[in-house]
């Protein structure tokens, strides 16, 4: 807003006039413009922050061994409540040799769903001793019905669906990984 006085002999007059509409109007766009970037900025730090953390995770070798040999896997390891609660939920794809290790504080009954999972999966259901206790196999993408593990187990391997029985894989055999020994 300008001021601009006007003296007159008898007294001083003020006016006070507006900016130009145009000046008003740029300076509304540049605002506008500068909180749609902020903006775009926290969401595209968002998204990277998520992807970063999905793909950020410890692999390790996980091996089976069944009656045919060793089997091995490329497992991402989620060791922590956040990385189990997320788990392999919102993937498109798992290649045929990797998976998810999942690492629990203890030994005990598992519950799995697979909500928000697009790929389907097996699950392959460990004991603490690291004996296979029970598998899911080909599991529904997307299903929210509970899947037990049907015995004690302190770790849960997620593997493409089908590799279980095209590779062998049944209760009984044993499972030996770095986070599997260190417990």
């Amino acid at each position: 807003m300008r001021i601009t006085r006007f003296t007159a002999p008898t007294r001083a007059l003020t006016v006070r006039s507006r900016q130009a509409p145009a000046a008003s109007w740029r300076e509304s766009a540049g605002i506008a413009a500068r909180a749609v970037i902020l903006v775009a900025i926290v969401l595209f730090g968002v998204l990277v922050s998520r992807v970063a953390r999905a793909e950020g995770l410890p692999v390790e070798t996980v091996t089976i061994a069944t009656d045919a040999g060793a089997v091995a896997f490329r497992a991402e390891v989620a060791a922590t409540e956040e990385d189990r609660a997320t788990g392999l939920m919102n993937r498109r794809e798992l290649a045929a040799d990797a998976g998810m290790l999942f690492i629990f504080e203890d030994e005990g009954e598992r519950y799995f769903w697979m909500r928000n999972t697009y790929i389907s999966l097996d699950i392959i259901f460990i004991s603490a001793a690291g004996q296979i206790v029970s598998i899911a196999p080909s599991t529904e993408p997307l299903s929210e019905r509970i899947i037990p593990s049907g015995g004690a187990a302190r770790f849960v391997l997620e593997v493409v669906a089908g590799t279980s029985s095209r590779l062998g894989i049944r209760p009984g055999q044993t499972v030996t990984s770095p986070s599997i020994a260190a417990r």
